[in-house]
């Protein structure tokens, strides 16, 4: 039997008074308990994340002797900043920074582009062959040569001791491919792209002003994993750029500077220290601060870009994951 139209207004009416006067549910000491140990969790889980880079640091900017004898570990002492000024008059220091910002942002980009073209356009049904392509380009994550035959194949593209090499390997990631036609599928819902359709725009039109601008989250992620990937990179500089110093990587001429001050501390111990400066003397005994300072170059970057990207990635990541 149909209710009148009273009958509704004095239920509506009946559901508002009791969500206006319920009362809130009463904090039992099992909420309590419960919240605390969550609280506590979760803060130890926290320090756990920031306590390493917290060490680093203080031991970066704490007296050497004192970093040297392990007597660094919770407050700095002895506060100075020459490791890092000593680390800004490596050889070269700036080119190769500036090579490796080159590479991080114009790999970053390009892989991006690729990505969310090719991951756009697997989800075509139209697309000729796309079971197969997309299939090929899966089947790739699982297969690797070697070192060996990726140096031949590398050096026969003449890709050695070329900037070349940093950015085009990279343009075509599955991974992120696989995330991107993904995350359009479940999220991208397919009647904005048959409306556009309907409208005359073209696939290109419809990429660049719709499928595009809905798919910055899981864009900024893959952009995420692009730019850590580029910027920490380190063999393909050691292997593919031995006659060409002015490429080497920031992490490469690190490496290099590491290796030197350590040899020079095999020296020393040995006690074959006869034409070597001081200054030089006095970098190799502090090895360990040395290493300290150069992990925290090589962080630091990421630390500053990775918050601005933060609010992309969870949602982007877990959108992209939903199914495959």
């Amino acid at each position: 039997m149909a209710k009148t139209a009273q009958e509704r207004a004095d239920e509506k009416a009946e559901r508002l008074y009791y969500k206006k006067h319920k009362k809130p549910g009463k904090i039992t000491l099992a909420d309590v308990i419960f919240n605390v140990i969550n609280y506590l969790v979760f803060a130890l889980f926290t320090f756990i994340c920031i306590f390493p880079f917290y060490y680093l640091f203080i031991n970066t900017i704490s007296d050497n002797e004192l970093v040297r004898k392990g007597l660094i570990n919770f407050f700095p002492r002895g506060i100075h900043f020459g490791n890092y000024v000593r680390l800004m008059a490596v050889n070269d220091l700036f080119l190769s920074t500036l090579v490796t910002v080159s590479r991080t942002v114009l790999g970053t980009a390009l892989m991006v582009t690729a990505s969310g073209f090719v991951g756009y356009l697997v989800t075509q049904k139209e697309m000729w062959g796309r079971s197969f392509w997309y299939r090929f380009i899966v089947v790739t994550m699982y297969f690797n040569a070697g070192i060996i035959p990726w140096y031949l194949n590398m050096s026969m593209l003449g890709l050695t001791n070329s900037f070349a090499a940093y950015v085009i390997p990279g343009i075509v990631a599955p991974y992120n491919i696989i995330l991107v036609k993904t995350y359009i599928e479940s999220s991208i819902p397919s009647e904005l792209e048959e409306s556009a359709q309907l409208d005359g725009a073209s696939k290109m039109k419809i990429f660049t002003s719709i499928i595009w601008p809905l798919s910055k989250p899981i864009l900024a992620t893959i952009a995420v994993f692009g730019a850590v990937g580029q910027w920490n990179s380190f063999q393909d500089s050691l292997i593919l750029m031995q006659s060409a110093p002015k490429l080497y990587t920031l992490q490469h001429r690190l490496y290099i500077y590491l290796n030197t001050t350590s040899n020079l501390a095999a020296l020393m111990s040995s006690g074959s220290t006869s034409g070597i400066s001081q200054t030089v003397l006095e970098s190799a005994l502090n090895g360990k601060v040395i290493k300290y300072t150069i992990s925290m170059v090589t962080i630091i970057p990421i630390l500053c870009v990775y918050p601005f990207m933060q609010r992309y990635f969870e949602k982007g990541i877990m959108m992209g994951a939903v199914k495959g």
